[in-house]
């Protein structure tokens, strides 16, 4: 979508374009202004955002970039499916140990009570 600077902009009045421009909000009057923008550097971008933005690089064939994408898409794709493997397997072990612990029994031994904190004190100990 096609945009330009808004007036009150520092870019507007510099005498030239900047290639790459990241702008914070979008006027919208009877043309599209970009406020609150900065110039950035291209390669920026890509560094930052590869998932959003490349740069290409002149001389590379289209086929060959295709390529690229597409070894690109199926090794993310094996990731995935790697990491859904282990997410699975993790949740099973855990389900198998908290079957482990319902099916624990306690071991109860004669004549010995839980050991717990005295509600009080008597007066002989002096404490």
């Amino acid at each position: 979508m096609p945009a330009n600077l808004h007036p009150t902009s520092s870019l507007f009045g510099m005498g030239f374009t900047a290639d790459y421009v990241v702008y914070h909000e979008l006027v919208m009057t009877t043309k599209e202004y970009m406020h609150t923008a900065t110039a950035v550097d291209g390669y920026w971008l890509a560094e930052l955002g590869p998932m959003f933005f490349s740069v290409k690089v002149k001389g590379t064939m289209s086929s060959e970039t295709r390529k690229e994408a597409l070894t690109q898409i199926n090794s993310m794709e094996d990731e995935m499916k790697e990491a859904q493997a282990k997410m699975k397997e993790m949740s099973d072990d855990k389900e198998k140990m908290r079957e482990r612990e319902r099916n624990r029994q306690a071991i109860s031994t004669p004549g010995r009570a839980k050991e717990k904190t005295p509600k009080s004190t008597r007066k002989g100990f002096g404490l």
